[in-house]
């Protein structure tokens, strides 16, 4: 007897290789299992013992080959700095828009800020993404390897390429706490982000500390996402409902994701279905990006995934985008003898080219 096709429905999104088209498998969402999304314990990431290094970064390795996504616990991230920081977070959110538009990102030299409700389409053929957004670049300051006092220690070559800004700070005084609990937390994230790094260079059987100097003045922005709900619907009408942020993949080398007790992260496997992210108490979600995906010659994944809020409440999340800086260049670093499928590339031409890739998808519309 033959088996019935499911029935799909075609996505269209921007990636490194200009506009592709995915096909999904049109079945209820479901939960994704423990083999494609693990739970790591990166304690061991800490540890003075090189082969228990080792050992988590083989398990990083495998979920990087496999999905690009996975959970980490025991990272080290103080929850009461995280509670803060979340906490900061909706008050930020629930004030009257006349007074978070005090702090529109438009309005400052690098769009660190506030950035509207209907203002942003991560994937324009979703349309607008239903969310509202705080964001902040890479600030040396708040970087407890650089710090004030070693401001004046920053190559030129760095300099020109940071954008940071006084600009959101200055425009929420009326919340002294938002500058203290986000800065704090960022300062936790950077610190993690670079163990992150040493332990994916691991992985791949390179030193350590290869990477090391190409993250000491990192490509990185620290984001709040603010997503009200989502209205439900069904039938045929539920295929076309508006996302709280579309379908992409990320620019760079790792994305580490703060998200509440709501859900709403949703990631796209191999076989074109959509799976729940749900959130686990005490977990980080970490996901890989595009940059990624090409210095390890595809070994690695830069999945698609995207965001609803069908909680029927508000939902925050807190990621965190890490990368090299923009001044460095990088080829592929694994491969052996084997064929590179990529050339070195300059990260702040990579990261130019992917927002122009993004753009165009919505000029084409």
């Amino acid at each position: 007897m033959a088996t019935e096709a499911i029935p799909t429905t075609q996505l269209r999104l921007a990636s490194p290789n200009g506009i592709v088209t995915r096909t999904i498998l049109k079945t209820p969402l479901r939960d994704a299992l423990p083999s494609e999304m693990p739970i790591i314990d990166i304690s061991p990431t800490f540890s003075p013992s090189l082969e228990e290094r080792k050992a988590v970064a083989q398990q990083v390795r495998a979920a990087a080959q496999n999905m690009g996504f996975f959970y980490i616990k025991n990272h080290g991230i103080p929850a009461d700095v995280t509670r803060d920081a979340y906490e900061a977070c909706l008050a930020f959110f629930r004030q009257d828009k006349d007074i978070k538009m005090r702090a529109d990102s438009r309005k400052a030299k690098w769009e660190n800020g506030y950035r509207a409700p209907n203002t942003q389409r991560l994937n324009p053929y979703e349309g607008i993404d239903v969310r509202e957004s705080f964001s902040y670049r890479y600030d040396p300051r708040y970087d407890d390897t650089v710090g004030e006092q070693g401001l004046g220690e920053i190559p030129e070559e760095v300099r020109r390429y940071l954008r940071c800004e006084e600009y959101p700070w200055e425009k929420t005084r009326n919340l002294p706490q938002l500058k203290e609990s986000l800065t704090r937390h960022i300062g936790e994230c950077l610190r993690l982000a670079r163990a992150l790094t040493r332990c994916f260079a691991l992985g791949l059987g390179l030193d350590e500390g290869c990477f090391d100097g190409k993250v000491r003045y990192p490509d990185a922005s620290y984001g709040l996402n603010y997503y009200p709900p989502l209205e439900r619907r069904t039938g045929d009408a539920a295929d076309n409902e508006r996302v709280s942020i579309g379908s992409h993949t990320d620019f760079q080398l790792f994305t580490i994701l703060w998200q509440d007790s709501q859900g709403g992260l949703e990631v796209l496997n191999k076989q074109g279905q959509w799976l729940r992210a749900r959130p686990m108490e005490g977990t980080l979600v970490v996901n890989l990006g595009d940059l990624m995906q090409r210095i390890t010659n595809d070994e690695y994944v830069s999945t698609v995934h995207r965001a609803r809020n069908r909680s029927g409440r508000e939902r925050v999340s807190i990621p965190f985008f890490w990368g090299f800086g923009l001044h460095e260049t990088c080829g592929v670093v694994v491969g052996g003898e084997g064929e590179k499928r990529y050339g070195d590339v300059r990260c702040e031409e990579w990261v130019a080219r992917r927002i122009r890739d993004m753009k165009s998808v919505g000029d084409m519309i």
